[in-house]
Protein backbone atom coordinates (compact mmCIF):
# COMPACT_ATOMS: atom_id res chain seq x y z
CA UNK A 1 0.00 0.00 0.00
CA UNK A 2 1.44 3.36 -0.99
CA UNK A 3 1.06 6.75 0.65
CA UNK A 4 -1.26 7.79 -2.20
CA UNK A 5 -3.53 4.84 -1.46
CA UNK A 6 -3.77 5.84 2.20
CA UNK A 7 -4.59 9.47 1.38
CA UNK A 8 -7.39 8.59 -1.07
CA UNK A 9 -10.95 8.49 0.15
CA UNK A 10 -12.65 5.11 -0.03
CA UNK A 11 -16.21 5.43 -1.36
CA UNK A 12 -18.49 2.86 0.29
CA UNK A 13 -22.13 2.12 -0.55
CA UNK A 14 -24.01 0.44 2.30
CA UNK A 15 -27.18 -1.29 1.10
CA UNK A 16 -29.01 -2.11 4.31
CA UNK A 17 -32.59 -1.78 5.59
CA UNK A 18 -31.69 -2.00 9.30
CA UNK A 19 -30.45 1.35 10.65
CA UNK A 20 -28.77 -0.41 13.59
CA UNK A 21 -26.60 -2.36 11.17
CA UNK A 22 -25.80 0.85 9.28
CA UNK A 23 -24.65 2.41 12.56
CA UNK A 24 -22.35 -0.60 13.17
CA UNK A 25 -20.79 -0.18 9.73
CA UNK A 26 -20.28 3.55 10.33
CA UNK A 27 -18.65 2.80 13.68
CA UNK A 28 -16.36 0.18 12.16
CA UNK A 29 -15.09 2.57 9.49
CA UNK A 30 -14.76 5.52 11.89
CA UNK A 31 -11.83 3.98 13.75
CA UNK A 32 -9.52 3.49 10.75
CA UNK A 33 -6.83 5.61 9.12
CA UNK A 34 -8.42 5.30 5.69
CA UNK A 35 -10.76 8.18 4.95
CA UNK A 36 -14.20 6.95 3.91
CA UNK A 37 -17.19 8.48 2.24
CA UNK A 38 -20.15 6.31 3.29
CA UNK A 39 -23.43 6.37 1.39
CA UNK A 40 -26.49 4.46 2.60
CA UNK A 41 -29.51 3.19 0.68
CA UNK A 42 -32.31 1.05 2.14
CA UNK A 43 -32.83 -1.60 -0.56
CA UNK A 44 -31.67 -3.06 -3.84
CA UNK A 45 -33.85 -0.81 -5.99
CA UNK A 46 -32.25 2.28 -4.43
CA UNK A 47 -28.81 0.70 -4.83
CA UNK A 48 -29.36 0.23 -8.57
CA UNK A 49 -30.56 3.84 -8.89
CA UNK A 50 -27.43 4.97 -7.02
CA UNK A 51 -25.12 2.89 -9.23
CA UNK A 52 -26.84 4.15 -12.38
CA UNK A 53 -26.76 7.75 -11.06
CA UNK A 54 -30.52 8.08 -11.60
CA UNK A 55 -33.04 10.45 -10.01
CA UNK A 56 -31.89 11.87 -6.70
CA UNK A 57 -28.58 10.06 -7.17
CA UNK A 58 -27.67 11.92 -10.37
CA UNK A 59 -23.97 12.71 -10.24
CA UNK A 60 -23.25 10.03 -7.62
CA UNK A 61 -19.76 8.62 -7.94
CA UNK A 62 -19.26 4.87 -8.27
CA UNK A 63 -18.35 3.25 -4.96
CA UNK A 64 -15.10 1.42 -4.41
CA UNK A 65 -16.84 -1.04 -2.09
CA UNK A 66 -20.46 -2.18 -1.79
CA UNK A 67 -21.70 -3.78 1.44
CA UNK A 68 -24.92 -5.51 0.42
CA UNK A 69 -27.54 -6.99 2.73
CA UNK A 70 -29.05 -10.10 1.16
CA UNK A 71 -32.47 -9.95 2.86
CA UNK A 72 -34.26 -6.65 2.18
CA UNK A 73 -37.73 -5.52 1.13
CA UNK A 74 -38.63 -4.55 -2.46
CA UNK A 75 -35.49 -5.82 -4.19
CA UNK A 76 -33.21 -8.06 -2.13
CA UNK A 77 -29.44 -8.34 -2.40
CA UNK A 78 -29.44 -11.49 -4.52
CA UNK A 79 -31.76 -9.95 -7.11
CA UNK A 80 -29.72 -6.76 -7.09
CA UNK A 81 -26.59 -8.69 -8.02
CA UNK A 82 -28.33 -10.36 -10.92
Amino acid sequence: MTADTLSATLRVLVVEDDLGDVALVESAFAGHRIATDLHHVADGAEALAFLRAEGSYAGALRPDLILLDLNMPRLDGRSSCR
